[in-house]
């Protein structure tokens, strides 16, 4: 067999570029390999529901919806399941936020097996009813509307049933000034609806963020949940060693006393006397030094003493050059270099 370094590198690369292109379109369509089997499911309307959102049994994530689309006069809801359920099972479009994000229940019911060519049909399906819609078209609907024309409407409506009952006529004059408010708040209200819907936009835009924090604050509840044994034996290992201590103080309370104030005593004569100790600690502090140096060489104590035994006196004789006299240099002594005193 042939080193690669002695082959054709043009059939190498291609293989390798063919096998790196393979390994990517797995790497991408992993979810479609993904297990489960495979059921659909008929609803009256979509109710937002998207691919891609779970799909639960009592609460646990079991598979994930495939496709919505319109087929005929309902909505088909294709979804895959680990979980086998019965021919007499429930679905249900639930809100998981309040943000718009949904969910396939299912409630399993009924005997054998939900065969997976035949779709759950509409007599067994419910969705909800999606509040965040229904907000905004009211709030659309609301901002259309002409208040002062309304205004102007009950009153002319007023002017026009003056001459009917007493009761008919209080009721038009109650409507007159529920309009007249209205129109007398038609800035405000106004903002209010464009404010309600900046905020309902804000939050479907940042739902994606609101469901990371949920979700990250419930991996903290877990994991302090799954710490609640170590924690709890924490804090009882805490009461018992602070029962312990108490005990032992207790016990040993008729010698502790004692040796604290004995204690108390001494600290006391410290402060006291803490002006002396500075002055001796200075003092000492040239003695430990010249300890220090006599003492470092090893086995031997370097010591010098000086003028320990009287050296002998020299006299010099006088000088008679010059008919004077004439000092002579002192001698030095050869035991430690000091000048030998001179008599004239």
């Amino acid at each position: 067999m042939r080193p690669f370094r002695e082959r054709n590198p043009l059939p190498i690369g291609i293989a390798g570029l063919a096998t790196v292109g393979l390994v990517t379109l797995l790497a991408f369509n992993l979810q479609h390999f993904a297990g489960g089997t495979a059921y659909s499911a008929a609803f009256s309307e979509a109710a937002g529901l998207k691919p891609g959102e779970e799909v639960r049994i009592a609460g646990v994530k079991v598979g994930k919806v495939n496709g919505v689309g319109l087929e005929g006069d309902h909505v088909k809801v294709t979804f895959t399941s680990s979980t086998a359920f019965g021919t007499e099972t429930r679905a249900q479009i639930k809100i998981k936020t309040l943000l718009g994000s949904h969910y396939l229940a299912l409630d399993p019911k009924g005997p054998g097996r939900q065969p997976t060519h035949r779709e759950i049909p509409v007599s067994r399906t419910m969705a909800p009813y999606d509040v965040v819609p229904a907000l905004q078209d009211a709030s659309a609907q609301l901002g259309k509307i002409d208040t002062k024309q309304m205004a102007k409407s009950f009153d002319t409506l007023t002017q026009t049933m003056q001459g009917s009952s007493e009761n008919v006529r209080n009721t038009l004059d109650g409507l007159q000034k529920i309009s007249r408010a209205v129109a007398s708040r038609d800035d405000q209200l106004n903002e209010l609806l464009q404010h309600s819907s900046n905020v309902t936009k804000l939050l479907a835009d940042r739902s994606g963020d609101l469901a990371v924090l949920v979700n990250d604050g419930s991996q903290l509840l877990q994991e302090i949940n799954a710490r609640r044994t170590v924690i709890s034996q924490l804090l009882t290992g805490t009461v018992s060693l602070s029962q312990q201590i108490t005990g032992t103080i207790n016990e040993n309370q008729a010698t502790l006393t004692p040796a604290l104030k004995n204690l108390h005593q001494v600290v006391d004569i410290l402060q006291r006397n803490q002006g002396n100790l500075e002055k001796s600690l200075q003092a000492m502090g040239p003695f430990t030094s010249e300890v220090a140096d006599f003492t470092g060489n090893g086995r031997w104590l370097d010591v010098y003493l000086q003028n320990l035994v009287p050296l002998p006196a020299s006299v010099a004789p006088p000088s008679t050059l010059g008919g004077g006299t004439q000092q002579t240099a002192p001698k030095q002594s050869p035991q430690n270099g000091n000048p030998l005193p001179v008599i004239k």
